[in-house]
This record gives C-alpha cells, structure tokens and sequence, in this order.
C-alpha cells in the first residue's frame, strides 16, 4: 500500500534539508537494543538514537516481542517522547498493537505518547509489491 515507501521519501526529504535521519526495520532496531543492552552500551545506544532528528521505524508488528524486547522497545520510543520526530509503519491498526507488546498497559502508554500531536495515515487496499509482482508475472506469460 505504500507505507515504506511514503517513510523512505520522508526520510530522503529530511536528508536533503539537512537532517540526521535513522532507519530501522523494528526487528533489526530490537535486536539492536538488546545487544546494547547485553554489552552494557544501552545508554550510548539512545543518546545516539536520540540524536537523530528524523527515525523511522519499520514493520512494527509482523514478529510479537518477548516481554523484555517490548519494555526495552518501550523505553527507546518513550524517551524519544517530543525529542525527535518518529515514523512508525504497521499492518495493524492500533486495537492489535497489544498482540506486539504483550502488555495492555504498556502498549496503551506507548500509543499514547506515539499518537499525541501526531499525522496518522491509514492505508488501504493490495500490497503494492503485491500488484507489482504479479504484472511482472503476467508479463512472463
């Protein structure tokens, strides 16, 4: 439907105009904090996420997390709280978000700094990769 690609020509906006912008898909970003963590690096990792002025943040939903990669996830974003912008792509709509964080309360915290004074675009309709994919196949035929 287009959510990574709108997210990546924000980000290439903000590289243009000059703004340090930081890209992750939520997976690779989680695995990213928990090595941090392990290697007793967590706090050199979010001052240098929060130095970014732009992060965009991908697929959060697709893999659920364990209960200490959600909190850990919880603490980066919620430290970002009014800091920095943040874009956030999923294929669910926010009711489902608990699904990801295991945790209602959590998940209810998270959403409610994520969605103050923010832009929430809805998507609908076929994957574009989708679409593209079976034109090439058609193509073939």
């Amino acid at each position: 439907t287009g959510k990574t690609h709108i997210a990546t020509a924000l980000g290439v906006q903000a590289c243009r105009a000059g703004r340090r912008v930081r890209f992750w898909r939520t997976s690779t970003l989680v695995n990213e904090i928990i090595a941090a963590q392990q290697e007793y690096r967590l706090g050199r990792f979010e001052k240098a996420f929060q130095r970014a002025d732009l992060v965009i943040l991908d697929e959060l939903g697709f893999i659920p997390l364990e209960r200490h990669a959600a909190e850990l996830l919880f603490q980066l974003l919620a430290s970002r709280y009014e800091l920095g912008s943040l874009v956030v792509t999923s294929n669910l709509d926010f009711k489902d978000w608990t699904r990801v964080f295991g945790d209602e309360t959590l998940t209810a915290a998270l959403l409610d700094r994520l969605t103050h004074n923010a832009e929430i675009l809805a998507f609908a309709g076929e994957s574009y990769r989708f679409k593209q994919s079976m034109r090439r196949r058609e193509a073939q035929s």
